[in-house]
């Protein structure tokens, strides 16, 4: 499984790093955008849609992009749109993870495949934008959702359940703790301000994520990754409802040794709407 696992990140990589560092935004949109149709694909087939109505999803989540790609929308700045989608993510998370697994399988099938189309299409839409906006500010905002992962797991290896003896959410993740998400949080916060601090040191010509949040003042960076960081725990509780709903493991197979593309972008799907939207005001 190891092996695996190495052989399909090291190929992942082979084709997602000249995209990303490509001069021109294009190869990395376009990339995405196979990504997500993938992930539109997946979401057909967790909720319970057969193969054609499933690849018809992500035919129409490419179309969907496109039209937003035709229409302009990566070069603006779009502030309705991604207050209107950060508000949705707020509530849909609260409201979807209070009904939890059972709740959710109880919701029509259609309503659920739309929930699932609109919300890909807002991630593309937000990575995209970043990806027009600069390499710097794009990655600061992937490596925040990475962050908050790699330090939440490990406080709660280490911590997990001797603070806090409830779990964050036994019924959706077992696994997950009360210190692993605190342990998320204050990963990104020290990530935020050394980025920052790195920007000012090398001068550079895209600022990150978190010079223009700083713009604001230090506790609005604060208070701002913070969020960031427990909505990140949001998008990840989300996949794990629809997939233990589903009953199955993995989103698919699509990516050897790591399961689907839903698996790896979870914690993005809310985070990179509210990026878009701190940046937008």
């Amino acid at each position: 499984m190891l092996k695996q696992r190495v052989i399909t990140a090291l190929l992942l990589l082979l084709v997602l790093l000249p995209a990303l560092f490509n001069d021109s935004p294009v190869p990395f949109c376009a990339l995405a955008l196979v990504l997500i149709a993938a992930g539109a694909w997946e979401w057909g087939r967790l909720n319970g849609y057969g193969q054609s109505t499933s690849l018809a999803a992500g035919l129409l989540c490419v179309l969907a992009c496109a039209g937003a790609w035709w229409l302009g929308w990566l070069e603006q700045t779009l502030p309705l749109l991604w207050v209107v989608a950060g508000a949705a993510w707020v509530l849909l998370g609260a409201w979807a993870l209070r009904g939890g697994v059972t709740a959710w399988a109880g919701y029509s099938r259609g309503g659920r495949m739309v929930v699932g189309l609109a919300l890909l299409w807002l991630t593309w839409v937000a990575v995209a934008q970043a990806r027009y906006i600069g390499i710097n500010f794009l990655l600061s905002v992937l490596v925040l959702v990475w962050v908050a992962d790699v330090f939440a797991y490990f406080a709660g290896r280490t911590f997990g359940g001797r603070l806090v003896r409830s779990k964050l959410a036994p019924a959706i993740s077992p696994g997950k703790s009360w210190e692993g998400v605190w342990g998320g949080m204050a990963g990104v916060v020290i990530l935020a301000f050394v980025w920052r601090l790195a920007d000012a040191q090398w001068a550079v010509t895209v600022p990150s994520f978190y010079s223009h949040l700083g713009q604001k003042g230090g506790w609005f960076l604060l208070i701002s990754v913070v969020f960031m960081a427990a909505m990140s725990v949001v998008g990840d509780l989300f996949e794990s409802m629809v997939k233990r709903s589903a009953g199955v493991k993995d989103s698919s197979n699509l990516l050897p040794g790591h399961g689907g593309v839903l698996d790896r972008v979870d914690a993005l799907l809310p985070t990179l709407p509210l990026a878009m939207m701190l940046f937008s005001l």
